[in-house]
């Protein structure tokens, strides 16, 4: 994509937050080239909080902005659906703490982004791209990004349940692989940890319209999984929303094994607090660089 894009017209929803338990009204508003994704509180006059790895605040359940105190919630299956379907500039309006879980998946976010309709401005798009590899690991983790000329994941997960196992996603992010393969993935929890995290203040939201609930043996939504391997495509889902916290679109292939949260962003802050590590190019640049090594 050449050119940087936003929104044609604002589009709107509203839900309660998965964690809070609140009732929240979301608005999606275009926004002007260079903006980025900015969250705006319209319950606190508009404060604005940019969508950026350097207000992360919390990142145990949920990834979690912070500026001057003011917080926004769960906000990575909004910044995945952003990213992965080409929006560079947003303002998203919100009245609440957190970001409506909705049916817990990207699915909805993705048909607000088609009634909104998308435009292109005229201010170049610039890629993030990775110049040589990076490793963090730790506690039976892993995550990696490899120096690549596309977005690429591959998402790799264990729990010790029949129905999810050990499962491995591999994929080339685009808008489309992104709508089809991803996005309708639910956020999913299991039965026995429940009281624990309701104990701990989370969860107050959740309910089997938004989550995906394993019991010991099978899964209590009424309609079963959306895919076989549906919680290794929504831990890829995360961790795509995540990355979005570098603010560019990223050339590079990740590889995670078991991360959550909180190793995600801390590849995102490696990468950014270390220049050498990585260029920003046009798709002109980046154009140009595939034709040469074709020719070559």
């Amino acid at each position: 994509m050449r050119f940087e894009t936003t929104l044609m017209r604002a589009v709107e929803t509203q839900g309660v937050g998965l964690h809070s338990g609140v009732a929240v009204k979301l608005r999606l508003t275009p926004a002007p080239a260079a903006t980025g994704i900015v969250f705006r509180r319209t319950d606190l006059d508009n404060f604005e909080i940019p969508a950026s790895w350097r207000h992360v605040q919390k990142v145990s359940y949920a990834t979690s902005l912070m500026r001057q105190g003011v917080l926004i919630s769960t906000t990575e299956h909004l910044l995945s659906t952003f990213y992965s379907m080409g929006i560079d500039n947003a303002y998203v309006e919100i009245d609440n703490l957190e970001v409506p879980i909705l049916d817990g998946s990207s699915r909805p976010f993705i048909e607000l982004l088609y009634q909104a309709g998308i435009r292109q401005t005229r201010r170049r798009r610039r890629y993030l791209r990775v110049l040589e590899p990076v490793h963090l690991e730790g506690n039976g983790k892993r995550i990696a990004i490899y120096p690549a000329d596309t977005f690429a994941l591959t998402c790799r997960v264990f729990f010790p349940h029949a129905q999810v196992g050990e499962r491995e996603l591999d994929l080339r992010v685009t808008p489309e692989t992104y709508a089809r393969e991803i996005a309708p993935a639910r956020t999913f929890g299991f039965a026995w940890e429940l009281e624990q995290m309701q104990n701990m203040g989370l969860i107050r939201g959740a309910s089997l319209a938004n989550a995906v609930c394993f019991t010991r043996d099978g899964v209590m939504n009424p309609e079963g999984l959306r895919f076989q391997d549906e919680p290794c495509r929504h831990k890829a889902l995360d961790l795509i929303g995540d990355l979005a916290l570098i603010g560019r679109p990223l050339l590079g292939h990740v590889v995670a094994e078991r991360a959550g949260h909180a190793m995600h962003v801390a590849l995102v802050a490696r990468i950014m607090s270390d220049r050498s590590l990585y260029d920003v190019i046009t798709f002109d640049q980046l154009a140009n660089r595939v034709a040469a090594q074709v020719i070559a």
